[in-house]
């Protein structure tokens, strides 16, 4: 078992969501090129796990709208 990462995070272009067990305080982010990916991603992990979308993001920085 190593060591955690200590950097943030380099957010490429595309959609997030964050996926974390109920009550936890972290989870993993994953991405998705589309918005209709990122939507069915939802679904499927809102079935077992807390889903926090995150948004849209573009050349590092999130999109505003």
């Amino acid at each position: 078992m190593g060591r955690p990462p200590t950097r943030p995070i380099d957010f490429r272009d595309g959609f997030y969501i964050e996926i974390r067990n109920k009550g936890a305080q972290t989870g993993i982010k994953i991405r998705r090129d589309t918005k209709e990916e990122m939507m069915d991603a939802v679904k499927e992990y809102g079935k077992s796990k807390e889903v926090i979308v995150l948004g849209e993001y573009k050349k590092g920085k999130k999109v505003k709208g």
